[in-house]
């Protein structure tokens, strides 16, 4: 792991450097930053730092290398196409979608930012993050002591390719959770099946904590700040229209309610087949991470850890259709919803409790240092 501190120190210090001084203040903020640190978003709205539309491109190559660093290749190539499929989504909407921008659907519009400083020796950080993309690092001497949240969603979910052909970036977060719902004995089924209702998005939303009781956060919240008129009532329509076309009522959302005690089937009593399913989906999403990263979040269900863990679905077992679910234990949280667009707009978020922006590590290391 410190081989991979280091390097992510040397590609975050390599960027820095090539910025001017107006790029800095923008780019470069301190660690004690704390509130703006752990902000985060997935929505196409100001993530807080230096966007590639704003660089020379030798900037954004160091841009790109610094995140390819956090990310392992294929969570890379997956984030890379994320980041283009703005393109598509904006051919989709048929080019009209701005949100009070010039441009609302801009692959220039994703934002890096570093918190403190990564030559000193000090805890530093950084984050990348735009429309359905949030990475964040946070580094203690020479270990990365948090990776999460860690988000990547995609508008549409799937879309065709020539020969008849179909590309869903996020296809292998939805496949295998799919197949587990469907293998389950109608006694686990009922455990498991929350409301034939999904949410139109995901529970924890972009809390810095997610916490007992949470439900999702209207789409108008989910922005930095309130949006000017007309786009604010825009947002609000979208909500509306998003939970009528799913068919949201309060015992659809209450349904899927996040609690301190996991709701759900206990992973417990799955079968060894619906085990190798759970464990497929689960290390698909550490597998965004680079090797050591994917292996530390690995550990949290590893062997009978598994077992501490609850699977929660909401709405269709049926392909193309809605659906919500989350996988929930004493380190983790992965939640995936694809309701939004008929079934084909897909957010996918790996986080935990404990180390999201390195928080207990962080404070370890104060105690330590402070007394």
């Amino acid at each position: 792991m410190s081989e991979l501190a280091g390097i992510m120190g040397d590609a975050a210090q390599e960027f820095l450097a090539s910025l001017s001084a107006d790029q800095l203040q923008i780019a470069h903020w301190g660690f004690d930053q704390t509130a703006e640190r752990e902000t985060w978003f997935f929505t196409p709205t100001d993530h807080g730092g230096l966007p590639l539309s704003s660089m020379s491109q030798h900037q954004q190559k160091l841009a790109h290398k610094l995140l390819a660093v956090g990310l392992s290749e294929s969570g890379y190539n997956v984030g890379s196409l994320i980041m283009g499929w703005e393109n598509v989504l904006d051919r989709l909407e048929g080019n009209i979608r701005d949100w009070g921008r010039e441009r609302g659907r801009d692959p220039g519009l994703y934002y890096w930012r570093i918190f403190g400083d990564p030559a000193s020796g000090e805890p530093w950080s950084w984050r990348v993050g735009g429309h359905h993309a949030s990475v964040n690092h946070v580094i203690v001497g020479d270990e990365v002591v948090g990776s999460t949240p860690l988000f990547l969603g995609a508008d549409p979910a799937r879309a065709p390719l020539l020969g008849d052909e179909e590309f869903a970036p996020l296809g292998p977060l939805e496949i295998p959770a799919r197949h587990l719902m469907r293998s389950l004995r109608e006694e686990q089924r009922a455990q498991a099946l929350a409301s034939l209702v999904p949410p139109t998005d995901i529970v924890s939303a972009n809390r810095a904590r997610y916490g007992d009781a949470d439900l999702p956060i209207p789409l108008p919240l989910l922005w930095r700040g309130l949006l000017p008129e007309p786009w604010n009532t825009l947002a609000e329509e979208v909500q509306v229209a998003n939970d009528d076309a799913a068919g949201v009522t309060p015992e659809s959302l209450e349904a899927v309610r996040l609690t301190h005690e996991p709701r759900g089937l206990s992973l417990a009593q799955v079968d060894e087949e619906q085990e190798q399913l759970v464990r497929q989906l689960l290390d698909s999403y550490a597998g965004r991470l680079p090797g050591p990263l994917a292996e530390l979040e690995r550990s949290k269900y590893a062997g009978d850890l598994l077992g501490e863990h609850t699977f929660l679905w909401a709405g269709s077992v049926e392909p193309r259709e809605r659906y919500y679910y989350r996988i929930q234990g004493p380190r983790l949280l992965v939640e995936c919803d694809n309701t939004q667009r008929a079934g084909n707009h897909i957010h996918t978020v790996w986080r935990d409790p404990q180390r999201d922006f390195g928080r207990d590590p962080l404070r370890e290391h104060l105690r330590s240092a402070h007394g």
